[in-house]
């Protein structure tokens, strides 16, 4: 029974990620998935994609720590951390999450604002007259 450890990253989220053979039990900072995200069904569907597309979700155990970012970037986050461990965890895997662009750390953060600026692009409003 091997644990692996791996970490995924989005803006500025970042989940470690535990995984290990089990029953498919799923834990986010000391909670369960639904408890974590509530009624965001969307979002919970981004966070087990991994684990559909791998057919894991009964027989892998899940153990999250998220930090950082909005509710959306950490199980950004949390989904790239699971499709790297797992990717470790079984090396036939990577050929599943590859092509569907899981193990891809998503580099976009937001633009910083310049000056004589009101925000990255946006100028102040111009007279003419």
């Amino acid at each position: 029974m091997t644990k692996v450890y791996a970490t995924g990253k989005r803006k500025s989220a970042v989940a470690k990620v535990w995984i290990k053979s089990g029953k498919g039990k799923l834990l986010i900072n000391d909670k369960s998935l639904d408890d974590w995200l509530g009624g965001h069904e969307a979002i919970k569907m981004k966070v087990i994609q991994p684990l559909v597309l791998t057919k894991q979700e009964k027989s892998i155990d899940i153990v999250a720590i998220t930090f950082g970012g909005g509710y959306n970037a950490q199980a950004e986050a949390l989904r790239h951390g699971i499709s790297k461990a797992l990717s470790l965890y079984d090396i036939s895997f990577r050929g599943i999450l590859k092509p569907n662009g899981l193990l891809t750390r998503d580099s976009r953060v937001v633009e910083r604002k310049k000056y004589g600026k009101r925000k990255a692009r946006r100028s102040p409003q111009f007279s003419k007259r």
